[in-house]
């Protein structure tokens, strides 16, 4: 159990290196920046976030530009991309596409143009296919659709939004007017009818009131006939497509700018995240102050590559006790990978210990439990130990997170072999349908939960009963190495005592051992010292739970509350069935996909009925049981593990680092 010890850094130095100093902390990742001082007259803070907003700006720029290009020449990526972490840069190669950057600017307002472009032009495509399905109608009139008529005559050509006859619509305008009229139908459909209409000139105005009555809408204006502008539509449309063809291949023919896209991105956030710390420094006309958190064992090596580099003074001190201080957790291999786990219920507060690596080896044991499967354990290890090799740039946080899967698969494997699991049975319905031996099978090294369900779940409940007792361990652990003794008799040993002794008293009843198929009962001389011990626990926590108050009557009450809290721990126990219902749900899907893939028996179509029905079901039942285990797994460590003696409340520690995507730039201290 490890929190790193914080040093409390103060950076004082030339005005004029405070972009340098900045560079190099960025790289180094090890301080956290806290404002120095308030503004005091002779030293102020610089307000930044014009610049910070800019910078943000930019990379989303950059970061739109590179979408396009990905758009229009997708990236080649391997099966194993998404582990393979960011590209390591020297501080010289860094420096280069630095120096590149303008260029690389104007490429990402080239791309932005022509993403531009093509959109304009695509949005212009719709337009053109409405204007050629209204023309539709239309195609076989051989006059221009805005043809008005001749010096006697005036021409109406629209359309009714209903299927009328030529005798149909004469009736209908004998009704509106006594006008002569001449009509002839050019198409018809059940939602539309067209015509084309021709009145005198004199008789124009009462013939296009009359229309307009029956619902009369003139054909779109066009000085060509429908054919031929059906044909320019045609061309445009076939225009527009080829020039957004050329348009793509401009921005595929940029897909050399990829890299450089990145780093640009990754560049101008790097900037603004400097521009927010530039404006925590405490700056004078000539100086500035830098003060924030570094462990402790990169202090001075810190504090000697600044004063190497820049003309700079760097003190390190301890924190004040009142000050809040970040938390950092460090632990060996086997626990490291569980301090996500921790960090995602909360990180240890101030003087409280670090329990990941007591956390670490029940998670493990417990998930393996859950999945109990040596096939499905070996899969988990393979499927890390690969990845983790394949991709040596991977990110710290998801190597942690693979490693902590091939250890939580080791222990499927152990659990898988002594509950003699391997794709549930597997082995024995293979042997008895393709090779008539049903006596091959794999023999578990203890025995197998389907068949014992109930010493399964007294060995869950035991080991839950471990678990419990090893968190008020802890807890005790802590109150004694604080000088607590008194606070850990009150709090932990009258708890050992009571449940304890309710546990072991409950072991000398035959009823119960009865009931839990033990082996063996108690004499009933241990039950009766077992209930002493307990009567002295329950008694213990009745006068010490309120003992902040001075008010025997309220102490009293508030010590029968909480003796309450003895059903706490028998429904935390009652939490550990989990352990027997997700390892029996593991064991028994496996072995109803295993059945109904040699339903057809030993024969080509059972072989592949067999492979097909396999891969898919215990594909589905690994994903499912997998996460059902790493959920509940976490709810154990949660609720009922931390629940007895972690409280958190921890800030974590960020520090003022290379927070990017694509790149990080890594400088040695020591260089």
């Amino acid at each position: 159990m490890a929190v790193v010890t914080m040093k409390k850094a103060l950076i004082c130095g030339m005005k004029k290196d405070r972009q340098a100093v900045l560079d190099f902390l960025q790289r180094q990742g090890v301080l956290e920046i806290h404002p120095a001082v308030e503004d005091d007259g002779v030293f102020q803070k610089t307000e930044t976030l014009p610049q910070k907003t800019e910078g943000e700006r930019a990379a989303a720029l950059a970061r739109q530009a590179l979408d396009v290009l990905n758009q229009y020449a997708p990236e080649q990526k391997g099966l194993l991309s998404a582990f393979e972490g960011r590209q390591i840069l020297s501080v010289d190669r860094y420096q280069e596409m630095r120096d590149q950057c303008p260029q690389t600017q104007e490429v990402v307002q080239k791309l932005l143009d022509l993403s531009k472009e093509i959109g304009e032009k695509r949005g212009s495509l719709p337009r053109l296919e409405q204007q050629r399905e209204e023309l539709v109608p239309w195609s076989s009139f051989d006059l221009p659709l805005d043809f008005s008529g001749t010096q006697e005559t005036q021409a109406f050509i629209g359309s009714f939004p209903e299927a009328l006859t030529v005798q149909g619509l004469m009736e209908a305008l004998a009704e509106k007017t006594e006008a002569p009229v001449e009509a002839e139908l050019v198409s018809s459909s059940q939602m539309q009818s067209c015509f084309f209409l021709l009145c005198g000139r004199k008789d124009g105005p009462a013939v296009e009131s009359a229309l307009k009555e029956l619902g009369f809408q003139r054909a779109p204006a066009s000085s060509a006939t429908p054919a031929r502008r059906t044909r320019e539509l045609e061309e445009e449309t076939q225009r527009i497509q080829e020039e957004i063809r050329q348009t793509e291949q401009a921005i595929r023919d940029l897909a050399s700018w990829r890299e450089p896209l990145k780093f640009l991105m990754d560049y101008y956030q790097m900037q603004a995240e400097e521009s927010q710390a530039l404006g925590t420094l405490a700056q004078s006309q000539n100086v500035f102050l830098l003060s924030g958190y570094v462990p402790a064992s990169q202090a001075e090596a810190l504090g000697n590559a600044l004063n190497q580099r820049f003309q700079v003074c760097a003190e390190f001190s301890d924190p004040d006790p009142e000050e809040d201080v970040p938390v950092l957790l460090h632990n060996n291999k086997f626990a490291e990978p569980v301090e996500g786990i921790v960090e995602g219920y909360s990180l240890p507060g101030k003087g409280e210990p670090d329990p990941t690596s007591v956390t670490a080896p029940f998670y493990y044991i417990l998930f393996g439990l859950m999945l109990s499967d040596a096939a499905y354990g070996l899969i988990l290890v393979a499927a890390c130990a690969y990845a983790m090799k394949k991709c040596p740039r991977m990110e710290a946080g998801m190597k942690r997170t693979l490693r902590m899967f091939l250890y939580c698969g080791i222990s499927t494997i152990f659990w898988g072999l002594m509950f003699g699991s391997f794709f549930g049975d597997a082995v024995n319905v293979i042997a008895t349908t393709f090779f008539n031996r049903p006596d091959i099978r794999l023999a578990p090294l203890w025995f197998e939960p389907v068949s014992l369900p109930m010493k399964m779940l007294v060995f869950s409940f035991a080991l839950g009963i471990v678990h419990l007792f090893t968190g008020l361990a802890v807890k005790l652990y802590s109150l004694l190495k604080s000088g607590d003794v008194a606070d850990s008799v009150y709090d932990v040993v009258f708890w050992y005592m009571l449940a304890g002794g309710c546990i072991v008293y409950i072991l000398t009843m035959p009823m119960m051992t009865g009931m839990l198929e033990l082996s063996f009962t108690l004499p009933s001389a241990v039950g009766v010292g077992a209930a002493i011990v307990a009567a002295i626990g329950l008694v213990g926590i009745i006068l010490t739970s309120g003992r902040e108050s001075r008010s025997w009557g309220k102490r009293l009450l508030k010590g029968i509350y909480g003796a309450y809290g003895i059903t706490s721990y028998l429904s935390d126990i009652l939490s550990y069935s989990r352990l027997l219902a997700l390892g029996l749900a593991t064991s028994v899907i496996s072995t109803v996909f295993n059945q109904l893939g040699s339903m057809l028996g030993n024969s080509i179509p059972g072989a592949i009925l067999f492979v097909l029905v396999f891969l898919i079901g215990h594909t589905l039942n690994l994903a499912i049981n997998a996460m059902g285990a790493y959920v509940h797994t976490n709810r154990l460590q949660y609720v009922e593990f931390f629940g007895k003696f972690y409280d958190g409340g921890g800030r974590k520690f960020q520090p003022f680092a290379v927070h990017t995507k694509y790149y990080n730039v890594k400088e040695d201290l020591q260089s």
